[in-house]
């Protein structure tokens, strides 16, 4: 079976479900009812022949994480054109600041920096409690603004700055799943199944290394400790040939930035 195929569970998930067999046959030996544990760890056992390593029970499998093509990103922005002013600019602050979906349903309207155009991702709501502070672009600034101004309607109160907007939750904080299924409806409606609401954080950090950033720059952006975590977010083949491509790909984020002030037509047409 292909890993990508689709079907079955993913490799991670059935290591996952190995440890508490492993452990359950680690119990057994301290109670000397067995006298080996049959699930291999996949540690260093010296004098064993070649390199003495003790293979797991299942391989681990690791994969490139996947990012649309330029064509299906297009698509995707020209889906969101016509979803509400909310979505849009959550999509675009999804690509733009690469949060994690947790960091950018738990924003509040006090972690806007509208005059520096910059948004702090708070130590409550990131996976390693790890505060940040990132930027975004001037096309996303503006749904920005059509975005407040359209809250206001709904509630003035300060607090979470994405509210539900449905008839039984109104004015409610927008929850993760809301938010996934916007997602997922915007993908199926584009053609791209596969895009989720960790494509753009794999896009955005892909794009960052495509355009020469640092590694540790990189890190620093997606809230990283570690480079290790950054390098399975990038989706490069061939490095060095893609540093002789660098100075041709400069202009690649600003590109992408360009193509999302697609998503202002509305709010634009709205303000009229």
């Amino acid at each position: 079976m292909a890993i990508d195929s689709g079907s079955g569970l993913a490799n991670a998930t059935i290591q996952q479900r190995l440890v508490p067999v492993r452990l359950f046959y680690d119990f057994l030996m301290e109670e000397g009812l067995r006298e080996s544990n049959p699930v291999g760890r996949g540690r260093y056992t010296p004098g064993r022949q070649q390199g003495g390593q003790q293979r797991g029970l299942v391989p681990r499998l690791t994969k490139l994480p996947w990012i649309p093509s330029e064509q299906q990103w297009l698509g995707v922005l020209q889906v969101a054109r016509e979803e509400s002013v909310r979505n849009r600019v959550m999509l675009a602050l999804a690509y733009d600041a690469a949060p994690r979906r947790e960091e950018l349903c738990s924003l509040r309207t006090d972690d806007l920096d509208p005059a520096h155009r910059t948004l702090r991702v708070r130590a409550e709501t990131t996976k390693n409690r790890l505060e940040r502070v990132v930027p975004y672009s001037a096309s996303t600034g503006v749904l920005m603004s059509a975005y407040l101004a359209h809250r206001a309607t709904i509630s003035r109160a300060r607090g979470p700055l994405f509210l539900s907007e449905s008839r039984r939750n109104c004015g409610q904080p927008l929850t993760l799943w809301t938010w996934s299924k916007v997602v997922r409806r915007i993908a199926l409606a584009a053609g791209v199944p596969r895009f989720s609401t960790h494509t753009t954080r794999h896009l955005c950090l892909t794009d960052l290394a495509r355009m020469g950033w640092e590694l540790h720059a990189i890190a620093s952006s997606a809230g990283h400790r570690n480079t290790d975590s950054t390098l399975q977010y990038i989706h490069l083949s061939g490095r060095d040939l893609a540093e002789k491509l660098a100075r041709g790909m400069e202009h690649i984020h600003a590109w992408r930035i360009e193509a999302l002030t697609s998503l202002n037509g509305t709010a634009t047409e709205a303000a009229r």
